[in-house]
This record gives C-alpha cells, sequence and structure tokens, in this order.
C-alpha cells in the first residue's frame, strides 16, 4: 500500500501482470479501456485495434491484466516467416498508468517474441508530439532507426539470440 497524493492505492506485484486472450468473457471491460485525452492521438481505440485484428491473420493481441483486473491492451504484427516483429498497439488505460503495467506488459511481449521462429528485432512506431510515447520506448532499449512509417517515427529493439550470447551461465555479457 503506499500513500499517493493523499489517496492509498494498493501496489500490484509485477509477477500479476499478465498477458491473456480477449474473449467474450471479458471484451466489455476491455473495450472500455481509454487512454486520457490528450493520449487519444497517440493510439487507436481497443475497438478498432480488435477490429482489425480480426482482418489481418498475422495479428496477435492480448489484454493486459494486473491480477484479474484488465488495464490496457496490446498488439502485435506476428510473422514468423521474418526477422521483424511489429509492437502494433500498446495501452494502458489512464487510471492505470504511471504503476509499471506498460513496461511490464512490454517485458512480456519481448519474451513471447524471443519464442517465435527468426525472431531478431521488434519494431514499433509513434506520432511526434506532446506526450508521445518515445521516452517510454527508449528507456527500454528501442533505438531510432532513421524510418517513417505512414508518418511515424520507427524504433527497434534488437533481440540477439540469447542462446549465442549467454556464456553458459545464462547471463549476457556485460561492458566493462
Amino acid at each position: 500500500v503506499s500513500l499517493a497524493h493523499g489517496r492509498v492505492r494498493t501496489l500490484q506485484r509485477m509477477d500479476d501482470v499478465t498477458l491473456r486472450d480477449v474473449t467474450p468473457d471479458n471484451l466489455s471491460a476491455v473495450l472500455g479501456l481509454e487512454v486520457s485525452p490528450a493520449q487519444a492521438g497517440f493510439v487507436a481505440s481497443n475497438a478498432k485495434s480488435i477490429a482489425e485484428a480480426h482482418f489481418e491473420p498475422k495479428a496477435w493481441f492480448r489484454a493486459i491484466y494486473a491480477g484479474d483486473q484488465p488495464v490496457g491492451f496490446v498488439m502485435l504484427y506476428d510473422d514468423p516467416d521474418g526477422p521483424q516483429y511489429f509492437l502494433w498497439r500498446l495501452m494502458i488505460a489512464h487510471e492505470h498508468q504511471g504503476k509499471g503495467y506498460g513496461r511490464r506488459a512490454l517485458e512480456l511481449l519481448v519474451e513471447y517474441v524471443r519464442t517465435r521462429p527468426h525472431a531478431a528485432e521488434l519494431l514499433v512506431s509513434y506520432h511526434e508530439g506532446d506526450g508521445e510515447p518515445s521516452g517510454f520506448y527508449r528507456t527500454f532499449g528501442f533505438q531510432d532507426t532513421g524510418q517513417r512509417l505512414e508518418g511515424e517515427v520507427v524504433l527497434r529493439l534488437p533481440l540477439p539470440d540469447v542462446s549465442a550470447l549467454a556464456d553458459g551461465s545464462g547471463a549476457l555479457p556485460t561492458a566493462d
């Protein structure tokens, strides 16, 4: 429990953050999740995302849960025939932002992408402007590609083959 701005709030353990299928049982709750009005221009609604996913065979989408509560949505362009995977959508509802759920969901997504055939990098794009998510992605390790896609800045997260980099201990080498 923490006291923030005079309100008591319960902190969620990050291992309680999960990615779950969107089903008839949770669809209404997922559709009801929204970002703040100031962020609405940066991410499509979950309704639009789910509709698009149903017409794209390579779309992989999940609800982001903190415990038993849906708090966000993630969608990936999952093409096992190529080395690039694309984070198509990531949203955390405005009332759940700042709690680490987005970062943990991204960690889970990267873990999933690492299991996919030929995965060498995860791409994401964003609209530039006040409130853009570039800082979030850059602190996670995404790098600028110098490219634009439909007017959006494209970032990449290299996904090295962990087994090839590990020294047998399961740890990645560090720079000294």
